[in-house]
């Protein structure tokens, strides 16, 4: 099967819809690129899939976090210590304001 042909405007069409400007050197070289994707689409559709259950996540692992336990943590003053700025009072970090 030969690759699909993509026309000029339907590259202009799908670039203003990713909001993309493209030179006339990167239509042509896209255009074969969209008509490769295009005819690996259809092949992806002739698979047959019944049967096949849906994959949703390629980790088999159901929860791959650790437990929250307590540990053991630093003194305020060193933990405090590289601190760019900080206030000596109430023993805590500085930082700019965030809205």
């Amino acid at each position: 099967m030969e690759t699909e042909k993509i026309t000029k405007e339907e590259v202009l069409k799908v670039a203003r819809l990713a909001r993309l400007e493209l030179d006339d050197e990167a239509i042509e070289e896209i255009a074969p690129q969209l008509g490769d994707i295009l005819k690996y689409m259809e092949t992806l559709e002739n698979i047959d899939t019944k049967g096949v259950e849906p994959t949703f996540h390629t980790i088999t692992k159901k929860d791959i976090t650790r437990e929250d336990i307590a540990g053991i943590h630093l003194p305020k003053d060193k933990t405090l210590a590289n601190a760019p700025q900080k206030d000596e009072d109430a023993q805590s970090f500085i930082v700019p304001k965030v809205i």
